[in-house]
């Protein structure tokens, strides 16, 4: 798929985050094995981890994975409003199927790494996203995206939830 503009003319997004989920869905049934664990970055990854550890019938709760301890901008940043690192599952010899919202530079990924190796040495992690919008600083590739965009440096683009549960994006100017 080539990388399109999420941005209408009118200036809205014209991503539909539920459609893109229900494609998110079907790519993780095929990604994933009898032994697969789900782990999603905070926040956005997290909140796709918990809604298809339900959609697919799984027990327990996914993991949970913080990037604020591994960031190379944490001087700047500090802990932020970040979720702390859960893993209800030994990593050690685990299958892990990482869930971000948005895939862009890499450097998330990188500090999510980090961290997941701080509790162990799985045996293999695959990263699927609902979206790649490109950009990358550094060699991180997403085995899955549901959608890939194309968006001006100047924007974020951001996974959000309803009270409801239900997904939608926010853009805005950095």
């Amino acid at each position: 798929m080539s990388p399109t503009s999420p941005v209408s003319a009118s200036g809205h997004l014209a991503l539909d985050a539920e459609a893109l989920y229900a494609e998110l869905l079907r790519g993780v049934r095929t990604l994933r094995g009898p032994h697969t664990h789900l782990a999603g970055v905070a926040s956005g990854g997290a909140w796709l981890a918990e809604r298809l550890q339900k959609d697919l019938g799984l027990d327990g709760p996914p993991g949970v994975l913080s990037s604020a301890m591994h960031r190379d901008d944490f001087a700047q940043r500090g802990l932020a409003n970040s979720a702390q690192t859960t893993l209800p599952f030994d990593v050690n010899g685990a299958d892990i199927l990482l869930l971000d919202d948005v895939l862009y530079t890499g450097r998330t990924i990188r500090a999510v790494l980090n961290e997941l190796f701080d509790y162990g040495r799985p045996a293999c992690v695959r990263l699927a996203v609902l979206v790649d919008r490109g950009g990358r600083q550094l060699p991180v590739a997403a085995e899955f995206a549901a959608a890939r965009v194309s968006l001006p440096a100047t924007q974020s683009l951001s996974l959000a939830r309803a009270d409801s549960g239900a997904f939608h994006f926010d853009v805005k100017e950095v």
